[in-house]
C-alpha cells in the first residue's frame, strides 16, 4: 500500500469525476469538479491566513458539503483537521477546545450556538454568524480554483477524532497521513450512494472519504430520524447506511419499513453499543440479507465485520459474534494476571489504521497505547471459526456464581420479554446496581416484576437484587445516537430517592 497521503487520490477521483455528482445535499448536487474548486480556493484563503503544516483547524460542523470543503482544503495545505464533538455542556466543549488548542476555528449558522468563549481566530461558512466577522467561504470565492500541490507529508498530523466524551471532556485521538489513508483507502465502487447522516465528527467522516475515493456519491443528511432516513433509502436510491444501534432499532421498528422500496440496499451497517442477539435477529428478519455488524473505535479504527451474507438465520450464534478480524489487523487477549492469552480475556488491537495516542493527553496515552497495541478495555474471545466475539467493557462485566453476567446479556434477557420492545442496561458495579432502561412495545405495558423476575431466572437472585428498572417512552441518546448513560444514571438516581424498595428489600423500581 502507498504511504502518499489519501488526498493526492482524492484529488485524482474528483478532477476525473468531471460533472459527475459527487456529493447530495438537500436535493442539491455538486459535481467532483465543482467541489474540487472549491477545495483549492478554500486552500489558498487558508494559505493567506498563515494556515499550514504543524497547525490544526477545528469544524463544528453540519453535514453540509462546506464542512467538507474546509476539511479538504485543510489536508491540502498540509494542515491537519478536527470535526469537533458536541457535549451538551458549554463548559466541556470549552475545555475541549483549550485541549486541541487549534490554530483556526470554523463554524456554520447552523453549529453556531456549539461556539464557547475563545481566543483563538473563527471563521465562519455556509452563512454570516453573530459575533463572527470573517467569512471563509466569501474570502476563498474571490481566489483562484487553479490547481495546488499537496503540501502534505505522510508522517504529518493528518486527523484529530473526539471521543464521545461520556465520562468527560472528550479525548482526542490523532492519526497522521498515513494511518488515516489506511483507513479510508478502499476499493473501486462507483455504485456506491452512502447516505450519511450521523456526526461528521465520529465515523460517518471515514466513511464519506471511503465513499468519494471508491468513485461514489455521497448523500448528506441532517441526522437520522426513521420516517426521513427511510423516505431517503428510497428516493436516492442508498445502497450503504451506517447506523448505532439505538438509531438501527428505532428505524427496524417503525412501520415505514413495510411502506418503502428499500430494495437498493446492499449494506446497512450497525455499531458503537451494546447489541442484544434477539435484537439483532429482529433487524435481520425486518430488513432481510443487508445487515452488517462492524466492532472498533475512533483509536483503533475498524476491527472486525460480519457482512451481510454472513447474518445467517441457520448459525443464530452469529448473532453474538462481531465477525472476523479484518485484514491486516491483530487481536490479542491478556487474562486476568496481565498474561497473553490464546483466545480470550482483556482484547488489545494492533493495526495500520490505528490512531498513534491522543492529543495533548499523556497520561492516557500511556495507559491504552503501549508499544504499538491499542488497549481497548473491552473483554472478548475468538471462537473455533475464527470469529471475534465482544462481551463488553470489562468494568461492566462481573462473574456471579460462576456466571459471566454482561450488560448485552442482560439486555438480551429482558428483550425476549413480550411486553418489551427494547432495552439498556448501564451496569454500577462500585454501587452493586445495574440500571435497566425499558421501553414497551406500542399499546404495551411492561411489569418491572417480570423484568425482574426473568434476571432472577437466568443469572440468580444476586443480580436480581442489584436491577433498578426505568420505564420509559424512549431511551436518551447522546449526539452520537448511543444511549446516554450519565441521563440514565440520573433517572434511576432520581427514581430510586422517590420510589421505595420492594417488601423484599431487593429491589428498586422506578416507573415512568
Amino acid at each position: 500500500m502507498t504511504d502518499s497521503p489519501y488526498l493526492e487520490d482524492l484529488v485524482a477521483v474528483l478532477g476525473g469525476a468531471g460533472d459527475r455528482t459527487v456529493v447530495r445535499h438537500e436535493g442539491r448536487d455538486v459535481s467532483g469538479h465543482a467541489l474540487l474548486d472549491a477545495v483549492h480556493r478554500h486552500a489558498r484563503e487558508l494559505l493567506a491566513l498563515g494556515v499550514g503544516r504543524g497547525d490544526l483547524v477545528a469544524i463544528y460542523a453540519a453535514n453540509r458539503p462546506a464542512s467538507l470543503v474546509v476539511r479538504y482544503a485543510t489536508h491540502l495545505v498540509g494542515a491537519a483537521s478536527v470535526y469537533l464533538s458536541a457535549p451538551p455542556d458549554p463548559a466541556v466543549r470549552a475545555c475541549m477546545l483549550v485541549d486541541v488548542a487549534p490554530r483556526l476555528v470554523v463554524v456554520e449558522p447552523s453549529t453556531a450556538h456549539l461556539l464557547p468563549r475563545t481566543d483563538v481566530p473563527v471563521a465562519a461558512v455556509g452563512g454570516p454568524v453573530p459575533g463572527v466577522g470573517y467569512r471563509l467561504d466569501e474570502a476563498a470565492a474571490a481566489r483562484s480554483a487553479e490547481p495546488l500541490a499537496p503540501a502534505a507529508r505522510p508522517g504529518d498530523l493528518a486527523v484529530v477524532i473526539s471521543s464521545g466524551g461520556t465520562t468527560g471532556v472528550p479525548k482526542s485521538s490523532v492519526r497522521d497521513f498515513v494511518s488515516w489513508s489506511a483507513s479510508v483507502r478502499t476499493p473501486h465502487r462507483p455504485q456506491r450512494r452512502q447516505l450519511a447522516g450521523g456526526n461528521l465528527a465520529y465515523l460517518t467522516q471515514v466513511l464519506v472519504d471511503q465513499t468519494l475515493l471508491g468513485g461514489g456519491t455521497v448523500v448528506l443528511q441532517d441526522g437520522v430520524e426513521p420516517v426521513r432516513t427511510l423516505a431517503t433509502i428510497e428516493a436516492e436510491r442508498i445502497t450503504d447506511l451506517f447506523l448505532v444501534e439505538p438509531q438501527l432499532f428505532e428505524l427496524m421498528d417503525h412501520p415505514d419499513v413495510e411502506r418503502r422500496d428499500l430494495s437498493t440496499l446492499r449494506a446497512l451497517t450497525h455499531i458503537g453499543a451494546d447489541a442484544a442477539p434477539v435484537l439483532r435477529r429482529r433487524a435481520r428478519e425486518r430488513l432481510g440479507a443487508v445487515i452488517a455488524h462492524t466492532y472498533g473505535a475512533s483509536e483503533m479504527g475498524i476491527v472486525s465485520a460480519l457482512l451481510p451474507g454472513e447474518h445467517d438465520l441457520t448459525h443464530l450464534d452469529r448473532f453474538t459474534c462481531a465477525g472476523h478480524v479484518v485484514p491486516g489487523v491483530e487481536v490479542r487477549f491478556r487474562d486476568d494476571t496481565g498474561a497473553l492469552h490464546p483466545s480470550e480475556g482483556l482484547m488489545e488491537v494492533c493495526s495500520p489504521a490505528m490512531a498513534q495516542g491522543y492529543r495533548h493527553r499523556p497520561v492516557e496515552e500511556a495507559e491504552h497505547f503501549v508499544d504499538g497495541w491499542y488497549r481497548t478495555g473491552d473483554l472478548g474471545r475468538l471462537d473455533e471459526e475464527g470469529y471475534l466475539h465482544v462481551l463488553g467493557r470489562a468494568g461492566d462485566c462481573e462473574t456471579v456464581d460462576g456466571v459471566l453476567v454482561t450488560a448485552v446479556g442482560l439486555q438480551d434477557t429482558l428483550c425476549r420479554l413480550p411486553d418489551v420492545r427494547y432495552s439498556v442496561i448501564v451496569p454500577e458495579l462500585e454501587a452493586d446496581r445495574r440500571v435497566a432502561a425499558v421501553v414497551a412495545w406500542p399499546g404495551h405495558t411492561v411489569d418491572p416484576g417480570d423484568c425482574v423476575e426473568a434476571v432472577r431466572g437466568a443469572y440468580g437472585g444476586r443480580v436480581a437484587a442489584s436491577l433498578v428498572v426505568v420505564l420509559l417512552d424512549r431511551v436518551p441518546l447522546t449526539e452520537q445516537g448511543k444511549p446516554d448513560r450519565a441521563a440514565l444514571r440520573r433517572l434511576a438516581e432520581a427514581g430510586t430517592r422517590a420510589v421505595a424498595s420492594t417488601d423484599s428489600g431487593e429491589t428498586s423500581w422506578v416507573h415512568r
